[in-house]
């Protein structure tokens, strides 16, 4: 008897070290992975060691730990949803008993802790430590600008907490709420997560449908369009008559030493505009037919039969809430894993899920930084200061941590949220689970219908020539030869 609780304990024991390796090994491959994207963007500093080089390279740390807990929310569920469908598929499997329900739950568990660790602390020890610079007065140094970061932490707690704890009072003024007010592992924690979710939630239902149209656009620019109606040569040639013209303006401007420097900047801006059409267009002339014709519409209808797809899904599961309760994210039973399928269809299905929740995700980023509010967060090669780069990871890290749980307020998917992101206040609530399906797809569908119909508008001009007339008939500069906005020259 003691010999077989000796083996128990020695496979318990063995099956914790198992999983703190794989969580271990699959976390440093997302700080690897993020380490390189936010070296790609941040810009560069000189070589000389000094305080600040030192403030910075500690917030470079704790960014690229936020972005990697990102992308582990990420990850998240369609890791998840895929254990549990091969674990279906191969139930004795030897080499694959490493992937079970303790694992999963392990890392849902990591995932909301590191979470929470990283909104309410990391990333604002970074912002408040790449500000700091001690108190006046004190000795200057590292050891200052810690003491005033710690100071501005508490104070930012203190304030974080009396706003929630006004506002819980406000909201639930029973015995019951009012002794939990007090309790401030069990009760401020997960209501202030609560709250960050649904911030999140929010933010994910006002960028993903304006990503979701923005994407046409944005694989528009990154892949070749096919030539309808369009002589390339002609524009080559009017490209390569524009280039000259402003070319002999900026030799004669540099000539002359009364010219303005403003004027010549212009010029400058003009001149790599022009050369930037131009490379565009010699790209669209050198590609292959296959590329421009066979390539581009099909990454079209892909990113259509997406979209369609999900306000589907999303109409389906509307009807779903209005005839069964069990539709509810808070309302789902807990199946353990490898259990049962939670796809109708097995794998296919499961397999469409992730690819849907990838393509959410991705549309949600592009939507993020389409909005005007937020253009001042937008990363660019090489010239990313450290703020915008905090400012980037904590938008990233709520964009991430909502997805799970807007994948399964939208129906996405029938997988239920484990640990704390099963738990929030708000998912019971029928009315605002309703209201956030129905938004979804009337935002999205009016988005696309006013996406496709304006480039159908802007195409047809473009075909019959009627865009150049518009232009001709704009107001012009009273300087010659500036460009509008969409690259021509105006005429005089």
């Amino acid at each position: 008897m003691e010999e077989d609780d000796v083996t128990i304990r020695e496979q318990n024991f063995h099956s914790q070290v198992r999983e703190y390796i794989i969580c271990f090994l699959l976390f440093a491959v997302l700080y690897i992975v993020s380490y390189c994207i936010i070296t790609r963007y941040k810009r560069k500093s000189d070589e000389h060691e000094d305080e600040d080089a030192i403030v910075n390279r500690i917030s470079l740390y704790l960014c690229t730990f936020t972005l990697a807990v990102s992308g582990g929310a990420v990850f998240l569920l369609p890791f998840s949803i895929i254990s549990n469908e091969i674990l279906l598929s191969f139930p004795r499997n030897y080499y694959i008993q490493w992937l079970n329900g303790s694992l999963i739950h392990g890392l849902w568990n990591l995932v909301s802790l590191f979470s929470n660790l990283c909104l309410f602390v990391l990333m604002p020890f970074a912002y408040f430590f790449l500000e700091s610079e001690g108190f006046a007065g004190s000795k200057k140094g590292i050891r200052a600008r810690v003491l005033e970061t710690f100071v501005m932490l508490f104070l930012l707690a203190l304030l974080i907490l009396g706003i929630v704890w006004v506002a819980s009072a406000l909201i639930d003024n029973d015995a019951a709420s009012m002794e939990s007010l007090y309790d401030l592992w069990e009760f401020y924690l997960p209501y202030l997560y609560s709250c960050i979710s649904l911030m999140g939630g929010l933010l994910l239902l006002m960028c993903t449908p304006v990503g979701l149209s923005r994407m046409f656009a944005v694989m528009g620019q990154l892949l070749v369009k096919p030539t309808i109606l369009e002589d390339l040569d002609e524009q080559i040639y009017c490209i390569h008559l524009q280039e000259e013209a402003l070319q002999r303006r900026l030799n004669g401007s540099s000539s002359h030493s009364y010219v303005r420097g403003s004027f010549a900047h212009q010029l400058h801006k003009e001149l790599d505009i022009i050369r930037n059409q131009r490379n565009k267009l010699e790209r669209r002339k050198k590609a292959s037919g296959w590329e421009k014709n066979l390539l581009y519409p099909m990454v079209m209808l892909i990113l259509l039969a997406g979209t369609t797809i999900s306000v589907i899904m999303v109409a389906l599961n509307i009807l779903y809430l209005l005839v069964d309760e069990t539709a509810m994210p808070k309302g789902s039973t807990d199946r353990g894993i490898g259990n049962a399928s939670l796809s109708t269809f097995g794998v296919a299905q499961a397999v469409l899920e992730i690819i849907l929740m990838f393509y959410l995700m991705v549309s949600s980023v592009v939507g993020f930084y389409s909005l005007r509010v937020f253009e001042g967060l937008t990363p660019r090669k090489d010239d990313t200061t450290m703020t915008t780069i905090i400012g980037c990871c904590v938008s990233i890290l709520v964009l991430s941590s909502a997805l799970p749980v807007m994948s399964r307020t939208l129906g996405m998917t029938r997988f239920d949220l484990l640990g704390d992101f099963g738990r929030f206040n708000w998912l019971g609530n029928f009315y605002i689970v309703l209201s956030y399906n129905l938004l979804f797809a009337v935002v999205t569908t009016l988005c696309l219908v006013r996406k496709f119909t304006s480039a159908i508008r802007e195409e047809l001009l473009k075909a019959l020539g009627l865009d150049k007339l518009q232009l001709s008939n704009s107001p012009t500069d009273p300087e010659s030869g500036k460009l509008s906005a969409n690259g021509h020259q105006k005429t005089l």
